[in-house]
């Protein structure tokens, strides 16, 4: 039975590992898979998931207008054997598009899987998130620790000195660098555990 799935965690927990993981698992047992990634992350080639490990894999570039049912419909009519979609960085959807993943699970009968963070670096939900963690029927947590050894749910924007960043754009794309994973605890004092003097 076909199923959404929503694999969510902070920065740096391994969502794109895993979503590589996942692909590859399909493909090994010849079935066909369709990659979607975010055209906005440019830290790589534009349509490339890597991970920080070294994987990676081609996919399809989608920004904000795609039609990703419309999409995955026309590829499953040229490969039969089209049997999973996945999405990294699935926070970068919008509602509308969520509800074409869950047009694809409901009517073309594939499982979705989708990878992304479930809030921004304000502690505030993404749109893709929002409605992933709404209409998902599993939900999968991907755990990734803060630097005091707790379970990292936070995600801290950070400047050069690594002290916290309250304000700005919602999306802005960066690694570490820029996010720090934390505990509650420590978001809310903002401390990122890198602060130079």
């Amino acid at each position: 039975m076909a199923k959404l799935y929503f694999y969510y965690s902070a920065m740096n927990a391994g969502k794109s590992t895993t979503l590589l993981q996942s692909d590859y698992n399909y493909r090994e047992r010849g079935m066909e898979t369709v990659l979607f990634t975010p055209e906005i992350d440019n830290r790589q080639q534009q349509g490339v998931i890597a991970s920080r490990i070294g994987l990676e894999a081609n996919a399809i570039a989608f920004n904000a207008q795609s039609e990703l049912y419309a999409i995955v419909q026309k590829i499953r009519q040229e490969k039969p054997a089209l049997k999973c979609v996945l999405v990294d960085e699935a926070q970068f959807l919008n509602k509308a598009q969520v509800y074409q993943l869950v047009k694809i699970v409901d009517e073309l009968h594939l499982p979705v899987l989708t990878y992304g963070l479930r809030s921004d670096f304000k502690g505030e939900p993404f749109e893709g998130s929002l409605y992933l963690l709404i209409l998902a029927e599993e939900l999968i947590e991907i755990k990734t620790i803060c630097h005091c050894g707790r379970k990292a749910t936070m995600n801290m924007r950070v400047d050069a000195k690594g002290h916290k960043v309250s304000d700005g754009a919602q999306i802005e794309i960066g690694g570490n660098d820029r996010y720090i994973a934390t505990c509650r605890i420590h978001f809310n004092r903002g401390d990122s555990g890198q602060t130079c003097t």
